[in-house]
């Protein structure tokens, strides 16, 4: 997608750690996995909303 290889991930994971640290990685990924979670369910919840539903029977 980016034309990113194996050296340049490596080169963005140690420039992530050492503006980060050690200890807030777990964290930033945590929260990171809370949003991506809320997101889901807030599409979830938009795509049931716009369903229509079947009119009252006959």
């Amino acid at each position: 997608m980016f034309g990113l290889g194996a050296p340049e991930l490596i080169i963005v994971l140690v420039v992530v750690l050492l503006l980060f640290g050690g200890t807030q990685i777990p964290k930033l990924a945590r929260s990171f996995g809370q949003a991506q979670k809320e997101f889901k369910q807030g599409l979830d919840e938009g795509a049931k909303d716009d369903t229509p539903e079947a009119p009252p029977g006959k």
